[in-house]
């Protein structure tokens, strides 16, 4: 019986026909860390630049805060030209109409700094996400001091100061309305001058130098 079957197996090698279980054998490839670790790389290597291509996304809001840049410019030259036009008809004894005008050149002025926190706002946005805006880095060095942001600290830091300011200008519109007609309101707008000087020594960090120096 084994003569019978060796002597099969010779007949099916000289056929050209291997057995079955060896033709098994030679079709499994083991998988080792040499062919699995580079096609898993190659797959981390297109997913990463994906990710970071996601990234141009943030041109939407540099390009609406730049348009809303732009809006509130234009309600503030608005507000001052109103004002201007409104110069006169004014009477030098009509108190409260003179309020009123300077309380819209305030408007315009606030919405100006508005405006220049948005400004802000979308620069930094494009230079820390996007690309580095080498026009403003020419050899003038125009945009130096306003793009000088190299992270979103200071990115906050900036509009924080002018938003601040931008709080301030309204705290002195109101102030502008505030009647004084006793101790009471007097000592209210004394106050209010008082929280106004203390938030411009913040803003402005001079309290700190003082101490330096």
């Amino acid at each position: 019986m084994g003569s019978e079957q060796s002597g099969m197996n010779g007949h099916h090698n000289r056929l050209g026909l291997k057995p079955k279980v060896q033709r098994l054998q030679s079709t499994t490839v083991p998988l080792d860390s040499t062919t699995w670790k580079p096609r898993l790389k190659r797959y981390e290597h297109r997913f990463e630049k994906v990710l970071w291509r996601l990234r141009l996304i943030a041109i939407l809001p540099v390009i609406m805060s730049l348009a809303s840049t732009c809006i509130t410019f234009v309600l503030g030259t608005l507000e001052i030209g109103k004002s201007i036009l409104g110069l006169g008809s004014v009477d030098n004894e009509d108190k409260v109409y003179m309020a009123k005008l300077l309380g819209g050149v305030v408007t315009g002025i606030d919405l100006y700094l508005i405006g220049i926190a948005l400004l802000i706002f979308g620069y930094g946005v494009y230079e820390l996400l996007i690309s580095p805006i080498d026009a403003a880095r020419g050899d003038n060095k125009a945009g130096e001091g306003l793009l000088d942001i190299r992270d979103l600290d200071q990115l906050k830091e900036k509009l924080v100061k002018v938003l601040v300011v931008a709080l301030i200008v309204s705290a002195f519109k109101a102030m502008l309305s505030l009647p004084i007609v006793d101790g009471p309101s007097l000592a209210y707008f004394c106050l209010s001058v008082l929280l106004l000087a203390i938030s411009g020594v913040l803003v402005t960090g001079n309290l700190g130098k003082g101490k330096q120096h």
